[in-house]
């Protein structure tokens, strides 16, 4: 039993911070008790203050614990707050300020108390659709250049984004200058790409949990390099975002690729961006009405899609098989690159060889199991090459293997088997011959038109080629021979519309063999050396860090359970057949490699229902590492 002295005596004295946009700070001392909840706190404030405006968007922040108090129903003493405690009260939406993929920057009002899971969310849907828009997100003005909204620039006034004044984040910015270019960060190794990853910040906590101030600048890229749907009728915005990423990637060669390939990239910008500098390309409300069924095969035509594709109806009746003569290499120490011809028989997800083909029916030379493989293009167009490399998965390493083919077509047919059968699919998913298309139309672009250009054509060109080729590259050539060879690439691609090219360079770019590799460095358990993880959408990837070359494959489909230890910042691994791994990471906090890990997890599961809703607590219990 209390007396009403006793109840006073147990009351303390509390003092909050209020912060208010474009106000003085000020301090309030309020009288409170354990037994108050934080809701009762905020009113007693807000009576306190007695200044009439909106309050809804405001809630307490604890200084000491770097953390919201927003579970406003839990009482001061089940918080843990008492007398000596720093709170602020403080909007939890603030300004921000975004650069976008394009190097562009946008300033919007975003949640700092949200999880950045959910804040990342509510910001894509504020800039892509417009429809949905957010009066929570305004872009107010290009901080860069401190100009107000216009209808000619990127960023918006204080009203809903309308597909008008959004539509121009889908058009492509006009390329740097090579000086620009050469004073950007370039990474020159696989340890310099780990250094890159290393700032992602963490979904499962907020904005001001870790650590942002209002108005501070951040990155707002794609992270995990799965893209589903892209539909040049309703994607304009995130094809173009993605093209940008995709094309600064390539310039600052945070990505490999041969020089012969950069030039067919520089060929698909210097498209790009001359069409989009053409007032009718920019029009979206002259566009003429399209025939249904014309405008829907169409979009059949051109939908990317990626990640998980597994077909629920592919045809396991009736499984093509490929079957033909090919060379083969398998590299051995001290013995020089020979190819021998053997017979070749692609069924389901294997390769058979024998020495020729009336041997087919009998037992092979030796038969290879390419689920969970690496398949790495080996090809030179002009050297008339057509190389496969398989890095096959075995129990103490990887077991690599070459194939040689004799042209174009028989290069497609079989690479795009190898594709599909490392992801444990098969020549009857609908994927194939859509997979086979795109590596063709590749190689086309690559097949360079060998007619000399004039040299009044060369003189007159409106092109500065070093915009559209890394520092690097630009280095090896004199700056009219980089322009000769970029304009007779372009003319393989010079009847393209402009978001179909937008389409075919992230088609090339997600061709190329290092593609959705994310990098890590990290010391395995057991090792005394330092080593690169490789984070893509289906398996990690063991590297040497000094060569670059693949140690052992493991695939997500065998992964069995995956945790974090948190005392000594070490991410373990278990899989099938008893294969276990463990390492910490050096290059990034260990929580950034385990949510990669489980972000991709979490993807997988996703349906072919584009109606189907966000499961947000399953992506935290995926990526959390049971903190």
């Amino acid at each position: 039993m209390l007396s009403s002295s006793d109840f006073a005596s147990a009351s303390w004295e509390l003092v909050v911070r209020v912060e208010r946009p474009n106000e003085e700070e000020k301090e309030v001392t309020l009288r409170v008790s354990g037994d108050l909840h934080i809701g009762g706190v905020m009113l007693k404030l807000v009576e306190q203050i007695n200044i009439s405006q909106d309050w809804s968007d405001f809630a307490l922040w604890w200084e000491q614990k770097h953390c919201w108090l927003l579970k406003t129903h839990w009482t001061l003493d089940k918080c843990g707050v008492q007398a000596d405690a720093k709170l602020l009260f403080t909007p939890q939406h603030k300004m921000l300020r975004l650069r976008l993929p394009n190097l562009k920057t946008v300033r919007l009002r975003v949640s700092f108390s949200a999880v950045v899971f959910r804040a990342v969310g509510d910001i894509c849907r504020a800039l892509i659709n417009p429809g949905l828009y957010s009066k929570t997100m305004t872009p107010m003005y290009d901080p860069i250049s401190g100009t107000p909204a216009s209808s000619t620039m990127t960023w918006f006034s204080d009203s809903p984004l309308t597909e008008q004044n959004c539509s121009i984040l889908a058009f492509s910015q006009p390329p740097q200058s090579p000086e620009v270019l050469a004073d950007m960060y370039q990474p020159r190794s696989l340890i310099d790409k780990a250094k890159l990853n290393a700032g992602w910040l963490d979904s499962s906590r907020s904005l001001m949990e870790q650590g942002i101030q209002e108005d501070e600048q951040l990155l707002l890229r794609f992270k995990y390099y799965t893209f589903f749907d892209l539909n040049p009728k309703y994607d304009a915005v995130r094809i173009n975002q993605l093209y940008e990423q995709a094309r600064w990637a390539i310039l600052l060669e945070e990505i490999d690729c041969t020089e012969e390939e950069m030039l067919i990239f520089a060929a698909l910008q210097y498209h790009i961006s001359k069409l989009s500098l053409s007032t009718e390309t920019q029009d979206f409300t002259n566009e003429s009405e399209i025939d249904e069924v014309e405008a829907a095969l169409s979009n059949l035509e051109v939908t990317l899609e990626g990640g998980k594709a597994d077909s629920a109806l592919e045809d396991i009746t009736d499984i093509p098989k490929l079957a033909d003569n090919l060379k083969l290499f398998r590299p051995k120490k001290l013995i020089l690159k020979a190819f021998k011809q053997y017979w070749f028989v692609f069924k389901d997800t294997s390769i058979a060889y024998f020495k020729n083909k009336e041997l087919e029916q009998g037992e092979p030379v030796e038969k290879l199991n390419l689920r969970g493989c690496e398949v790495v293009p080996d090809v030179n167009v002009a050297g008339r090459k057509f190389g496969i490399k398989l890095l096959i998965p075995i129990a103490d390493g990887m077991n690599e293997v070459y194939l040689r083919c004799d042209h174009e077509t028989q290069y497609a047919q079989w690479m795009a088997a190898c594709i599909l059968a490392s992801k444990g699919k098969t020549m009857a998913d609908s994927s194939y011959q859509p997979e086979v298309l795109n590596i063709l139309s590749f190689l086309r672009m690559k097949n360079r038109n060998a007619a000399s250009l004039m040299a009044s054509g060369l003189e007159n060109m409106d092109m500065n080629p070093e915009c559209f080729v890394s520092p690097r590259c630009a280095k090896k050539h004199k700056s009219k021979q980089l322009a000769a060879r970029i304009l007779e690439a372009h003319q393989n691609v010079a009847q393209m519309p402009l978001v179909e090219a937008k389409l075919q360079f992230i088609q090339a770019w997600q061709s190329l063999p290092e593609f959705g590799l994310t990098y890590y460095l990290v010391r395995f358990k057991g090792s005394k050396k330092d080593d690169i993880l490789g984070v893509s959408y289906n398996r990690l990837i063991r590297i040497d860090a000094n060569s670059g070359i693949p140690i052992t494959t493991w695939r997500f489909t065998n992964m069995k359970q995956w945790n974090v230890n948190w005392e000594i910042r070490q991410v373990a691994i278990e899989f099938d057949q008893n294969v276990s791994i463990a390492f910490t990471c050096l290059s990034a906090d260990c929580k950034i490699v385990h949510e990669y890990i489980g972000g991709y997890i979490f993807l997988s599961t996703r349906s072919k229902d584009q109606n189907e809703s966000l499961d947000e607590d399953l992506f935290h219990k995926l990526t959390g590492g049971q903190e």
